[in-house]
């Protein structure tokens, strides 16, 4: 079966995910000081924990309407437990949540990642994200692609899901529903679709059941459909990908 388009996971699958720096509080203690004029109120763990409870909250009450898988836009939730970021402006405040993310965890472009990009949009693929995110992953996924010289206009904004857009989250089968609709529209049907994503969970097993072809990005499992990226590179040049403008966008 041909491949049409491949949409991607982000976390774990085109980013890698790593540790927090060893000095997190201090750059926290720094990042006040620095982005807002002021002491820090909470820790950086007494924040975590904060946060967590609002996010509790507002889980509990989108589950109360239905929503089974659901999401909360990141920015609310900090500005809730730290009101003085409100006297930060909106682009004050994105660096502000950019820098915490980097103390909460690191990221880079996952090895391999970049020449699998370049290979399908050269061939002429439509290229998508499935991802469970906020607004500071797809500054951490711009800044990561830019570093292998790949501007994210390789996908196509039509055929990206980022879970804080929507309030609910993979493996939520509105999503796969959702893009797969988004797909019928330029003419790919499901079987012509291929999801890549790390997860048994929120993107396989979903994307299988909407009957999308998936790959299940993991170094140290091999199979038909399962493996690295140089193995899934392998796979698709397998598929005699026609070159770009022939069937693609």
């Amino acid at each position: 079966m041909r491949i049409r388009a491949v949409l991607f996971d982000i976390y774990g699958t085109l980013l890698e995910l790593g540790p927090p720096p060893a000095d997190a509080e201090a750059r926290w203690n720094a990042l006040w000081r620095e982005r807002a004029g002021v002491r820090d109120r909470l820790s950086l763990s007494e924040f975590a924990a904060a946060c967590g409870q609002v996010i509790a909250r507002e889980h509990a009450a989108a589950r109360a309407v239905g929503v089974q898988f659901p999401e909360v836009y990141w920015p609310a939730i900090a500005i809730e437990v730290l009101p003085e970021m409100v006297r930060l402006n909106e682009s004050e405040r994105a660096e502000f949540l950019f820098q915490h993310a980097g103390l909460t965890h690191s990221v880079r472009l996952a090895d391999g990642a970049a020449e699998t990009l370049r290979l399908l949009a050269n061939s002429g693929r439509w290229l998508g994200i499935a991802s469970n995110s906020q607004p500071y992953t797809i500054r951490e996924l711009d800044t990561a692609l830019s570093g292998a010289g790949i501007a994210r206009t390789i996908f196509t904004p039509s055929l990206c899901f980022f879970s804080f857009q929507h309030g609910f989250s993979k493996p939520d089968p509105h999503v796969f529903r959702l893009l797969s609709a988004r797909l019928r529209a330029f003419g790919i049907t499901p079987s012509e679709t291929l999801a890549v994503g790390d997860r048994l969970d929120n993107d396989i097993e979903p994307a299988r059941a909407h009957g999308w072809q998936t790959w299940r990005l993991a170094a140290q499992i091999g199979g038909d459909d399962s493996g690295g990226w140089q193995v899934l590179r392998e796979w698709l040049q397998q598929r005699s990908l026609p070159h770009a403008g022939s069937d693609g966008q």
